[in-house]
């Protein structure tokens, strides 16, 4: 038998036993002047309930609650609810209610409920960092119907994964020291977190410079120069912070962001310009909640290079308003003949710099996934807080490839001089010819990159009628060419595409003769009326 009683005061409802209970515990009752008595008859699946008015929702859960308890000690429970605030205890055999009763009445106040209920049916859910987890490549691609022409082979220039094609090998000293890593079976069990104390070392060697020093304690090693953003981003950020975003800029910012509840503000970037920040736009966006500046040199997916007065400039703006800076300087050293690409770190009289970057792109292997941060605070604005903050973070997935750790001092220190100047001296090579060819196409405004591996191409969409937008110009470009080229909305920056430039030569070439004549097919020249006569 359970007996249930209540005023009509609003109360909450204490489990026993009340030594193990906290406030935290209680249970939310809305009381109805009525008595209601439940009665679980010896057997009975269901409880049958004789009340008026009908047993609230809420009152049927403690009912629940109770049952649970009874199925496990065989006990009564009298609830009695109470506006007292007296709190309940058990009663013994001596008490009101005789030898396995227990006595539960009420304080009079609501806290959030904890009864634990069966569930009546399957219902699992993603989390929230699962439904705003959006790739903005991913969620534009996929929407596009990407069927090329049966009768052209699909040249695409879509993927910054320089492998692809097999052109581009990495050397043969960096697979020897993989293979020499592998012999010595040193490295297969777990390293520490933010990686072995001498692959650490031999990062801050090989980057350490005069004005920038690092020591191995200033060097988190990453699964890949991805890992290496999510932490800095994490490091810094708290939900309901914001962080500054080039415009156009790489997609994993934002995805990355949006998925912790980060607001991602977009800085934009000038074309005119070769693509310099527009400093006074980048200003503006800062506010109380900004937790870092984003700033991407070279740059994906424009193939920019900051000059040093540039950069100059940048730091000016963040150590006004007191922003620290995560340099994402993956291409770093992939900067053609003629043109500089000095740290952020080693202009930084003041800003504390989270530099990130990894073997993927210079060292052409961008599935062995290792990368890292270099700690950059010459000032200990950092504190040991920030620090200790990213050894946490590391954790999270217990380092990078001990493998590739156990090749690393070997990679940086012993890869030719000649293999790093081969790469720059192809990628210039094919971004001039695809910089040439485009030119002289009307209604595209290729831009000279100056690094990196790609090229942005603005499209005069007034000339192009037949399309709405830049997806459904590259979209059409597939079914119609077999060439595949990235939208650039994708980066936040419509009527524009982005060419990767790391296909073979002749594929290149290929690519610009049917982006040509695509182009030529659908431009409209300018129409000229009667007004436009008269003026």
């Amino acid at each position: 038998m359970i007996i249930l009683t209540h005023d009509s005061y609003v109360g909450s409802l204490l489990l026993s036993p009340l030594a193990e209970r906290r406030r935290s515990d209680y249970l939310p009752l809305r009381a109805h002047s009525v008595v209601t008595h439940i009665t679980d008859p010896p057997g009975a699946s269901e409880l049958s309930c004789l009340s008026r008015p009908a047993t609230p929702p809420i009152v049927r859960s403690v009912i629940d609650a109770i049952l649970s308890l009874r199925r496990m000690d065989n006990k009564a429970y009298l609830v009695q609810m109470k506006s007292s605030g007296v709190h309940g205890k058990t009663l013994t055999g001596k008490g009101m209610l005789g030898n396995g009763f227990h006595h539960m009445s009420v304080n009079g106040s609501l806290y959030p409920t904890k009864t634990k209920s069966r569930r009546q049916r399957w219902e699992v859910k993603p989390s929230e960092m699962a439904e705003n987890t959006l790739n903005p490549i991913r969620a534009i691609v996929d929407g596009m119907k990407l069927t090329p022409n049966p009768e052209k082979p699909m040249i695409s220039l879509s993927i910054g994964d320089p492998t692809v094609f097999g052109n581009l090998p990495t050397d043969d000293g960096v697979l020897q020291a993989m293979k020499d890593a592998i012999d010595s079976q040193k490295y297969n069990g777990y390293a520490p977190s933010v990686g072995y104390l001498k692959s650490r070392q031999a990062v801050a060697n090989f980057y350490s410079s005069p004005e920038a020093p690092l020591e191995a304690e200033d060097v988190i090693l990453t699964s890949g120069c991805s890992q290496a953003i999510e932490l800095a981003i994490n490091v810094f950020c708290n939900p309901g912070d914001s962080i500054l975003v080039p415009r156009p800029g790489f997609s994993l910012y934002k995805t990355l962001a949006v998925s912790m509840g980060i607001e991602v503000k977009l800085y934009n970037l000038l074309p005119e310009k070769s693509w310099e920040i527009d400093l006074q736009h980048m200003e503006s966006l800062i506010d109380e909640k900004t937790s870092c500046l984003i700033v991407t040199n070279p740059s994906n997916p424009c193939g920019s290079v900051f000059s040093k007065e540039h950069l100059q400039k940048i730091l000016k703006v963040a150590s006004k308003h007191c922003v620290p800076i995560l340099a994402d300087e993956i291409y770093s050293d992939m900067v053609f003949p003629g043109c500089s690409c000095p740290s952020l770190a080693s202009l930084s009289s003041d800003v504390p710099v989270l530099s990130c970057g990894g073997l993927a792109k210079r060292w052409l292997v961008p599935g062995w996934r290792m990368g890292w941060i270099l700690i950059h605070d010459r000032n200990n604005i950092f504190g040991s807080e920030i620090r200790q903050g990213l050894v946490k973070l590391s954790q999270r997935i217990l380092g990078a490839c001990t493998i590739v750790q156990g090749a690393l001092e070997s990679i940086l220190n012993n890869t030719p001089q000649s293999f790093y100047s081969n790469t720059i001296s192809f990628l210039k090579s094919n971004s001039e010819l695809c910089f040439n060819e485009l030119s002289g196409v009307p209604g595209l405004n290729p831009i000279m990159p100056s690094g990196a591996m790609y090229l942005m191409v603005g499209i005069e969409m007034d000339h192009f009628p037949d399309f709405k937008n830049d997806v459904d110009f590259t979209e059409r470009l597939v079914t119609e060419q077999s060439v595949f080229c990235l939208p650039a909305s994708a980066f936040e920056y419509p009527n524009f595409f982005r060419i990767v430039v790391t296909v073979p030569e002749a594929l290149m070439e290929e690519a610009c003769v049917r982006i040509r004549e695509f182009c030529q097919c659908y431009y409209r020249p300018p129409s000229c009326d009667g007004n436009d006569l008269d003026q």
